[in-house]
């Protein structure tokens, strides 16, 4: 096949993505992003060294999406934070399948830097500091990453929340309640609920 005349980081990320969103993780390899972009697996290596730069691409491509402006001051520190969180879960959770890769290079990459460093200054300005600063942002992010894998993985209006309300009640009195109850609750108020608690901790 012949080599296309030319093939930017973008281009190359967008066909990386795209195989990710239809084929999972899994999927994602020289040859199957070359045969994306309609070339051979040998051509493709004249633009990248290997999967894992294609990786850090798709990265770069999914977090420079979000806005990492921070919210203007004035607002309490929690919903600043929440709006850098917001922009954070919008922008990963259209492609979840990449979950694992922005934990994977999350110092490499120059975008989701800039949101930490956003996150960071507003944590500052509320008087956080040292190890208490560094547990504020970790929790932050673990939350993040970890609500949307739970949220495409085993949401609560899957099957699993099913299986689980019909369980002996007898053997497991609050799962089955609790699963009959997780049923109602959507995606938005799941996650927004789980971060403002977790928000009313950290400033605790």
């Amino acid at each position: 096949m012949p080599r296309p005349r030319s093939l930017s980081h973008a281009r190359l990320a967008s066909a990386a993505l795209a195989v990710i969103d239809r084929d999972g993780l899994a999927g994602l390899s020289m040859r199957s992003v070359a045969k994306e972009l309609g070339m051979s697996t040998m051509a493709l290596y004249r633009y990248v060294d290997d999967r894992e730069e294609l990786e850090r691409l798709v990265v770069d491509l999914v977090l420079g999406t979000v806005d990492t402006e921070p919210p203007a001051p004035g607002a309490p520190w929690p919903e600043r934070i929440e709006v850098l969180v917001r922009r954070l879960r919008d922008a990963v959770a259209a492609h979840p399948q990449i979950v694992p890769l922005t934990v994977a290079h999350r110092h490499r990459s120059l975008a989701g830097l800039r949101w930490s460093e956003s996150v960071l200054g507003v944590l500052t300005e509320a008087g956080f500091d040292g190890d208490r600063r560094v547990v504020a942002l970790r929790g932050l992010l673990g939350y993040v990453i970890g609500a949307i894998q739970l949220e495409h993985l085993g949401p609560l209006s899957g099957e699993g929340t099913v299986a689980i309300s019909e369980l002996p009640p007898d053997a497991f009195p609050h799962m089955t309640e609790t699963a009959r109850h997780a049923r109602k609750v959507s995606a938005d108020r799941e996650f927004l609920g789980g971060l403002a608690l977790l928000l009313r901790g950290l400033g605790a």
